[in-house]
């Protein structure tokens, strides 16, 4: 339905503008880099989030969805190059720690959010955990809402740190991720 609103937006000579978003990179966000994403693509997605007729089936599609979004910024900006972890890419332009990951995918679920394509949740600062006092790591976060009070649900990591460019992200429990839950890619 949203294609045929859009050709006819076209046809009356609106044109719809890509959606666009910040990538960052090089650790530390050192780099950032404005990608685009049309309006063809990011409704196949949201048609992709609208099947999910539950918070766990929205997080199992959003984690895929995600990775999606990952492939297309890469056919823009050097995150291509991006490999698992922090060492596999060292030195290469376009690698990216949980710092880079962290703030691109946070910005990937915000403009999600933004366009109402998550009906389950919403959007959460991005949370720190240290472990033995000298390694920390950033994710993104989201909250299940089910439309109860704003800080009532179940907080979950969107982590696509872990795997490589474009992989689905790594969707987990807060409280598991905080405990060290994740793939080990060292």
């Amino acid at each position: 339905m949203k294609s045929v609103a859009a050709a006819a937006l076209l046809w009356a000579g609106i044109v719809l503008a890509d959606e666009r978003a910040t990538v960052c990179f090089n650790y530390g966000c050192v780099a950032r880099q404005e990608v685009s994403f049309s309006e063809t693509r990011l409704t196949e997605l949201g048609r992709r989030l609208g099947l999910a007729d539950t918070p766990v089936a929205e997080r199992a599609i959003l984690s895929l969805v995600v990775g999606q979004l990952y492939l297309w910024a890469g056919e823009q900006s050097p995150i291509h190059a991006d490999r698992p972890g922090d060492f596999l890419d060292d030195g290469v332009h376009g690698m990216m720690d949980c710092i880079d990951h962290a703030e691109t995918t946070s910005g990937f679920l915000r403009m999600m959010e933004g366009r109402r394509m998550m009906r389950f949740h919403a959007v959460e600062p991005i949370q720190r955990r240290v472990r033995w006092l000298v390694t920390q790591h950033f994710s993104a976060v989201i909250r299940e809402t089910n439309g109860e009070a704003p800080d009532a649900g179940a907080r979950f990591v969107v982590d696509t740190w872990f795997g490589e460019h474009g992989d689905p992200a790594v969707v987990l429990p807060l409280e598991d991720w905080l405990d060290g839950e994740g793939p080990n890619v060292s």
